[in-house]
C-alpha cells in the first residue's frame, strides 16, 4: 500500500501461529528496560491469485494508521479481532519499540469474542473457548509481552452457527446461537440450554429462520438481539435484506428498531443502544421514542464486529461477499463516495464520526467477523494449539503450606 499515513512495514511486529517463540516467566520492575523483541514471522507475502485451502498457509499483509501504536500505548489497549473465513484471531497491541503488535492465532472458524485483561472467550466451529490470562501484573513473557492468555477450556457444543457472546455478571457466559435462532448458554451435558427466543419463532429448529446474530449486554445481562428479519421459516432472511432488519428488547418481547438493513452488533453504551447497519455501511444508534436508527458515520464496508470504550468505537469492516452481501444499499454508497471496500478495522469517535486510527488487512482475508477492546492490556499472546508451548507452559496455585527454611 502507498498512503503515507500507512504504518512502515519496520513498525508492525507480527506474530503467527509458528512455535518459534519459547517459554520463560520474567519478572520486572515498573521502571523496567526494554526487553529485545522475540523473533516475528513476516506475514507480508504477496496474496495469491486464489486463497488456499488450508488455512495455516494463508497469507495476510497488515497495514495500519501511523498513529495506531501511540494510541493504543498511551490508552493501555489492544483490540482481539476474529475473522471466520481464515481462521484467525488476532491480539492487537503495542510494543516497547513503539510497534503494532500482531499475535496471531489459529482457531477454525474464529466468530464472537468478547474479553478483558483476565479472560476472553472465543466461539469456534463447534467449540465455545475459554482463555485465561496467567501472569502477575509485575510479569511478562517471552522478555515482552505483559498478558498470555491459556485456552483453559474448550466445551464442545457442535456447530451452532454460533455468533456474538456476552459475559453475565454472575461469570457466565451467553451467546446468540443463530442455527436455532435463540439466546443460549452452556449446558453441563447438552450442546446448548435455550434462555430465550424472539416471539416470532414458533420452534427451536436447526433453520437459521431469522438469522439473529447480534447481543447487547445491559448491566451483566443480555437484553437487546439483533436480527436479519422477523422469518419463522428455514432460512427465510435471505429475502429480508434490504430492510427487514430488528433489534428486540429480550425483556419485554418488543421490537425497538426496525426497517434495518442487515444488523449487527448492537451495544449499549452510556444510555445509548449503537449498532451497526450493515448492509448501509453505518455505524449509529436507536432512537427508541421513533424506533429508527440514527446514522452516525459511513464506513467503506460491510460492517460487522462493534466494541466501544470510552468514546471511541472500534468497527469491523468486511468486502461484500458474493449473493449474501451483494445487492445492498452498501453498494450503491460505496459507488457514491468512489471507495472500494475495506477489510480491517476502524476506530471512530462518537463525538463527530472521524476515523481515528484504522487496520486494513489484504491478501487471503477479506472477512472480519467481531472485535473485542481489551482494557489495561498493552501487550497480549496466546497459547495456540499448534505449538510446543501448549505442553510446556505450566503454572499453578497451591493451598499447600509456604516450605519452612531449613534450620
Amino acid at each position: 500500500m502507498t498512503n503515507e499515513n500507512n504504518q512502515k512495514d519496520a513498525d508492525i511486529q507480527s506474530n503467527q501461529d509458528t512455535p518459534e517463540l519459547d517459554t520463560g516467566l520474567d519478572a520486572i520492575a515498573a521502571e523496567a528496560a526494554a526487553a529485545e523483541p522475540a523473533k516475528a514471522a513476516d506475514a507480508s507475502p504477496p496474496a495469491a491469485a486464489q486463497a488456499p485451502r488450508d488455512i495455516t498457509k494463508l497469507k495476510v499483509e497488515k497495514s495500519c494508521s501511523r498513529g495506531l501504536a501511540g494510541w493504543l500505548g498511551q490508552n493501555r489497549l489492544s483490540l482481539a479481532i476474529t475473522s471466520y473465513q481464515s481462521g484467525r484471531i488476532y491480539l492487537v497491541g503495542s510494543d516497547r519499540q513503539g510497534r503494532v503488535s500482531f499475535f496471531e492465532r489459529i482457531f477454525e472458524r474464529a466468530m464472537g469474542v468478547v474479553g478483558n485483561a483476565q479472560r476472553i472467550y472465543l466461539g469456534g466451529l463447534y467449540q465455545l473457548w475459554r482463555f485465561e490470562n496467567v501472569l502477575r501484573p509485575n510479569e511478562i513473557i517471552h522478555g515482552q509481552f505483559d498478558k498470555c492468555y491459556v485456552p483453559r477450556n474448550a466445551q464442545t457444543i457442535g456447530d451452532l452457527d454460533i455468533h456474538e457472546l456476552g459475559i453475565r455478571k454472575n461469570g457466565k457466559v451467553v451467546f446468540v446461537n443463530t442455527k436455532y435462532s435463540c439466546i443460549a448458554e452452556l449446558s453441563q451435558t447438552h450442546s446448548f440450554k435455550a434462555i430465550w427466543k424472539p416471539n416470532f419463532i414458533s420452534k427451536l429448529a436447526p433453520e437459521d429462520r431469522c438469522h439473529l446474530n447480534g447481543l447487547a449486554m445491559v448491566d451483566g445481562e443480555p437484553k437487546y438481539v439483533t436480527a436479519v428479519c422477523r422469518s419463522d421459516s428455514v432460512d427465510g432472511w435471505r429475502d429480508r435484506r434490504r430492510d427487514g432488519g430488528v433489534v428486540i428488547d429480550m425483556d419485554t418481547d418488543e421490537i425497538v428498531c426496525e426497517g434495518l438493513s442487515m444488523p449487527h452488533s448492537p451495544r449499549w453504551h452510556n444510555g445509548k443502544l449503537w449498532l451497526l447497519n450493515a448492509g448501509t455501511g453505518q455505524l449509529g444508534w436507536v432512537d427508541f421514542e421513533k424506533k429508527a436508527f440514527v446514522p452516525l458515520a459511513f464506513v467503506p464496508g460491510f460492517a460487522r464486529g462493534l466494541s466501544i470504550i470510552g468514546n471511541v468505537a472500534a468497527v469491523g469492516l468486511s468486502k461484500p461477499r458474493n449473493q449474501r452481501f451483494e445487492g445492498l444499499q452498501l453498494d450503491d454508497e460505496l459507488s457514491k463516495r468512489d471507495a472500494d471496500p475495506w477489510c480491517g478495522v476502524q476506530i471512530i469517535s462518537l463525538t463527530n464520526g472521524d476515523v481515528l486510527n484504522w487496520i486494513r488487512f489484504e491478501g487471503d482475508i477479506s472477512e472480519i467477523f467481531d472485535i473485542s477492546f481489551l482494557p489495561n492490556v498493552k501487550h497480549p499472546m496466546m497459547i495456540g494449539l499448534r505449538t510446543n508451548e501448549i505442553r510446556d507452559l505450566i503454572t499453578f496455585e497451591s493451598e499447600l503450606p509456604v516450605e519452612a527454611p531449613a534450620a
